[in-house]
């Protein structure tokens, strides 16, 4: 192994140099470091000053930053805002525009007490980390401090004449969810624990009744309203942030508004330099102008032509449904047996050809376009060598093929419950558009719901939120999806490349994955090698599961304990 010492030189310090670097870098001798204890603005103009210099990180902080810090005197680690750093940012970030440098400092935010239909909206951008309460591990039965169950109260349809029925039938969806998750996990413990007895007893039962109490959670909430609370972590850089803002005060859900506005008062204590711009009407303000005169623009044209949301009262578009993979396991209410769950609407019939081109091309003399004619002419046994060394010995599904499977591309149009879309539209590398959430697709009543016997009380309260749903949309139409129950189908597309399909696709048909959007996953997969041919490609997606395991905790579960 060679030393780094033996390639790099090594920079050198006074004493008195060493007593201030060793608490802001976590090394002084080799080339590679991080930086600690400084606040985002310094870390940031401290970086854009770097790309205008000659010297070093550790001597540019020295000779520009050092002497401006504020450390608490009871703390040497703790550094506060630096004034020098806050000038920079407003001369070349505010002043000249500069947006690279907003790139440069990130934040931890958490926001808690989400509603289902605000989280899709903080989960938007491609370039922020996200993770988001699971309902497969929270009984959403529990009750927040003051005895309320977790769901929004909207402010204006608490105040309006639908106020106390909003109340009532909210509360009567989580008390039948709270009825149903007892019922259903007796049940499944009866199915499982009393007709299947594991080997090992002593060892195993925990798991499997951990793996049980996941399914009948998992199961059972499509029972959920669209309006349950979520927390959701976030973390991203200073202009993801300005974006996400801007945004959220242009969505017309006046949650949105009011999560920007708690949003934007927390960053300024922490990132103040960063959030210059978004209260700024020149900035800011016509940046909103311009989202929300797009959003209406686009809506107006839609009701011109007829098919606004209001129009589309469950219509099915007979004839088009000839790539479709059918939900012939699911009873889909108020809607035909041969309505689609994922179709593929769009791909290139040249995709794996362009492929193995951009295999070829960074180890290649030729153009692209001479590539590809090369590639047009050689034989499928060919072709397959090339993709099959190219795809390599995949040991797990976290070994990927680099960027020549960006080269072509899938658009799959899905109808699931939302409760599945939910899962899906995290994934923030394809392109995602989804219709408004309404009742007009019906509602899944999953299996094990109705061998438990428990249809009735499912199917009564999926109909009452529909009844709240219709109450609402007339005078609430933004707010009315808060009563939607997560059972009801949602119509969305997703846009993707190879690449991506791929950890999508393996990743969201594991068994312990939903098993809604497992069977999504799965039609991808069988998609994309029958109806687009791509056969190559999809052989390549080699952990694709297939399995349609009743309990796809259980081994993980198993595992946990051993642990």
């Amino acid at each position: 192994m060679i030393r780094s010492k033996m390639l790099y030189t090594t920079e050198t310090f006074t004493d008195s140099e060493i007593e201030i670097l060793k608490h802001y870098f976590t090394n002084l001798e080799q080339p590679v470091f991080c930086l600690v204890n400084l606040d985002e603005a310094t870390k940031g103009a401290l970086f854009a000053r770097y790309s205008r210099s000659p010297k070093s990180l550790k001597r540019l902080f020295l000779d520009e930053f050092a002497s401006d810090l504020d450390r608490d005197t009871t703390d040497r680690d703790v550094t506060y805002g630096n004034e020098r750093a806050r000038e920079l940012y407003k001369r070349v970030f505010v002043e000249y525009g500069d947006d690279s440098i907003a790139q440069l400092g990130g934040v931890h935010l958490a926001c808690e007490q989400s509603s289902n239909l605000l989280t899709k909206i903080l989960e938007r951008s491609r370039l922020m980390a996200y993770l988001e309460q699971s309902t497969r591990y929270i009984n959403y039965g529990s009750r927040l401090d003051g005895g309320r169950y977790r769901y929004f109260r909207d402010p204006a349809i608490l105040k309006s004449s639908l106020g106390t029925r909003y109340i009532s039938e909210m509360d009567f969806m989580f008390d039948t969810y709270v009825e149903l998750l007892s019922s259903l996990e007796k049940y499944l413990i009866k199915r499982y624990l009393h007709q299947k007895k594991p080997l090992n007893k002593e060892e195993s039962e925990l798991a499997w009744k951990r793996a049980i109490r996941a399914k009948a959670l998992d199961v059972l909430r499509g029972v959920l309203p669209a309006g349950s609370l979520s927390n959701v972590g976030l973390f991203g850089s200073g202009q993801s942030y300005e974006l996400l803002v801007m945004r959220l005060k242009a969505n017309p859900l006046p949650e949105a508004q009011f999560a920007a506005d708690m949003i934007l008062k927390e960053l300024k204590k922490v990132i103040p330099s960063f959030m210059q711009r978004v209260d700024q009407p020149e900035r800011g303000g016509v940046w909103c102008d311009y989202f929300r005169q797009s959003r209406k623009t686009a809506e107006a044209i839609s009701t011109e032509l007829g098919i606004g949301p209001d129009n589309m009262t469950g219509v099915v578009d007979d004839g088009i449904f000839a790539n479709s993979v059918t939900a012939e396991d699911h009873l889909l209410t108020g809607q035909p047996d041969h309505y689609p769950t994922v179709r593929l609407c769009d791909f290139d019939p040249k995709g794996e050809q362009k492929v193995i081109a951009a295999i070829l091309y960074p180890h290649s003399n030729l153009s692209a376009e001479r590539l590809e004619t090369m590639v047009s002419r050689m034989t499928e046994q060919e072709k397959i060598r090339i993709m099959r060394a190219y795809v390599g010995n995949r040991t797990n599904r976290r070994h990927r093929p680099d960027r020549a499977f960006e080269y072509t591309y899938y658009n799959f149009e899905i109808v699931s419950d939302y409760g599945a879309f939910r899962d899906l539209q995290r994934h923030r590398m394809l392109s995602i558009q989804w219709q408004p959430l309404s009742v007009s697709l019906g509602y899944t009543v999953p299996e094990l719901v109705a061998e438990a016997g428990l249809a009735s009380a499912y199917n009564l309260s999926c109909d009452r939120s529909r009844e709240l749903y219709e109450a609402l949309r007339q005078e609430f139409p933004m707010q009315a999806g808060y009563a939607v129950a997560l059972a009801y189908n949602i119509r969305y597309s997703m846009y993707m490349n190879a690449r991506e399909a791929m950890h999508v696709i393996e990743l969201r048909s594991q068994p312990q994955g939903h098993r809604e959007y497992r069977k999504i996953a799965q039609s991808m997969h069988r998609l994309i090698a029958d109806v687009a041919g791509h056969k190559a490609i999809a052989d390549a997606m080699c952990f694709v599961d297939n399995s349609d395991d009743e309990l796809g905790r259980l081994e993980a579960e198993k595992r946990n304990l051993i642990l």
